[in-house]
């Protein structure tokens, strides 16, 4: 089944692009969830018109995403936490928390797009990548220091 990208499907296409794929992964992935079109012949000839409306979408979406890395390039987060034994941290450090503290700099993300495989259970500095887009992962540190 052919069918026309509306939004970047990673490993799949870019928007705009008119793609074949198996009749189930468009009729119960693609299609429902926003990100194609059937493609036929009157949607390939709107697809002309829509070609630039969408390529500029995408535009969009892609210079927000760079302005969004901008801002976290620099970013660096502090995290006070109590101590049981050496340098282990009562408690840890997840995802979720992260997510917040960059809510609270006004920085929205989804905990999805924090790759941090285990949450941080002791004191130091860490690197947590925090996935943009496909191709576009940007690091951000994360101090852990004991509360006192």
């Amino acid at each position: 089944m052919e069918v026309i990208l509306i939004k970047d499907v990673p490993k799949l296409g870019k928007a705009g692009d008119v793609v074949k794929v198996k009749d189930g992964y468009a009729r119960n992935y693609l299609i429902p969830k926003g990100l194609a079109i059937l493609a036929n012949q009157k949607t390939i000839k709107a697809l002309e018109n829509q070609r630039k409306i969408i390529l500029a979408k995408a535009e969009r979406e892609r210079k927000k995403l760079e302005s969004l890395a901008e801002k976290l390039e620099g970013i660096s987060l502090t995290v006070y936490r109590k101590t049981v034994e050496d340098d282990r941290i009562f408690g840890s450090v997840s995802l979720i928390d992260i997510v917040n503290m960059l809510k609270e700099k006004g920085i929205e993300i989804e905990k999805s797009q924090v790759l941090l495989e285990e949450p941080i259970k002791k004191l130091g500095t860490f690197e947590v990548p925090i996935k943009l887009s496909s191709d576009k992962i940007v690091n951000i540190k994360v101090e852990v220091l004991e509360e006192k």
